[in-house]
């Protein structure tokens, strides 16, 4: 008897420390705590960073209220959505595959994965990732390759997460570096084809790598007026650029911008959209959803709103103004 004690003792200890190897080759600590959506105690955002819709359930990034919004429509002021979760330190953006959420915990230099349940309604935290970089601002699905693309804001490093086949488990896969912007801001990234396009602050400039090897292929200089870049989005035949400030820090350089081709920009080839978001502020990210766009815009003074709109013939179209 004692025999067969210590000899399942001993499977219970190479288990454990099999499973131990696992979570660090992994990357990361199991929580799988439940959190029931309830009721935003907030009447105003603060800072909100990202508004999109996965599945049937729109997403707010409420970013220095530390929490996510959730609800199914667009209608109610902030006020009237849900928390999906709220133990995050000025999270940025969310990302999702159908089955997992992954959000940037950004302040807390964390991905955290979540699961999504109707009934009791709410979201279980699953996984936690550690030290991903310095602030981890922006997370996206990219559906051809099967990957979260998750980026480091100051150390010029990729971090690619793969959920295993018929699971919720996620799993960072590898990780890819640009030496040439680490220690450099940049605050997202655009997949388009074979290229991965980076708005970098201090070089003032959209720099291009190589989606597969992340090798810079080409740099795409900028006015400093319009360098504090927040995102690139191709829309139609046009490059929006959302612009936080300019290479100063300045926040009264808040803007977005368009242009027919990136060459534009360095010449002073594009023109202001700002006024359809409002005179002041400008979005922050911009998400595409079944060809519609959502977007947030954070203002020096006053509220922050989330807008829904269309673009149709390059026109910026058909707004919708939500969760004030």
């Amino acid at each position: 008897m004692d025999m067969k004690k210590r000899v399942w003792k001993s499977m219970v200890s190479i288990f454990l420390c099999l499973w131990v190897l696992m979570q660090g080759f992994c990357g990361f600590t199991v929580k799988a705590a439940f959190y029931p959506t309830e009721g935003n105690v907030y009447y105003e955002l603060l800072v909100p960073t990202q508004l999109t819709k996965i599945g049937d359930t729109y997403y707010l990034m409420d970013s220095y209220h530390n929490q996510i919004l959730c609800s199914k429509r667009l209608g109610p002021p902030a006020s009237g959505w849900s928390v999906m979760a709220a133990n995050l330190n000025r999270p940025h953006s969310i990302a999702g595959d159908g089955v997992v959420f992954l959000v940037t915990d950004t302040d807390n230099h964390r991905i955290v994965s979540y699961i999504k349940s109707e009934e009791p309604a709410g979201y279980t935290e699953v996984q936690v990732f550690e030290n991903i970089g310095v602030r981890p601002h922006y997370i996206v699905y990219d559906a051809p390759t099967g990957l979260f693309y998750a980026w480091s804001s100051m150390t010029g490093e990729m971090y690619l997460f793969r959920r295993k086949p018929d699971t919720s488990e996620v799993c960072l896969e590898k990780v890819m570096k640009v030496p040439e912007l680490y220690g450099k801001y940049v605050r997202s990234f655009t997949i388009e084809g074979d290229r991965i396009y980076l708005p970098c602050v201090h070089e003032s400039a959209i720099v291009a790598v190589d989606k597969e090897t992340f090798c810079v292929e080409d740099s795409y200089a900028v006015p400093e007026s319009i360098a504090g870049m927040v995102q690139l989005a191709k829309i139609q035949n046009y490059y929006y650029l959302t612009v936080s400030t300019d290479i100063d820090f300045d926040q009264n350089a808040a803007t977005i911008v368009r242009a027919a081709s990136l060459e534009d920009f360095a010449a002073g080839n594009y023109e202001e959209v700002k006024e359809c978001f409002g005179d002041k502020g400008a979005p922050y990210y911009i998400s595409e959803v079944d060809g519609l766009y959502y977007t947030v815009v954070i203002r020096p003074s006053g509220a922050s709103y989330g807008y829904k709109f269309e673009v149709i013939e390059d026109k910026i179209c058909n707004m919708q103004k939500t969760a004030n």
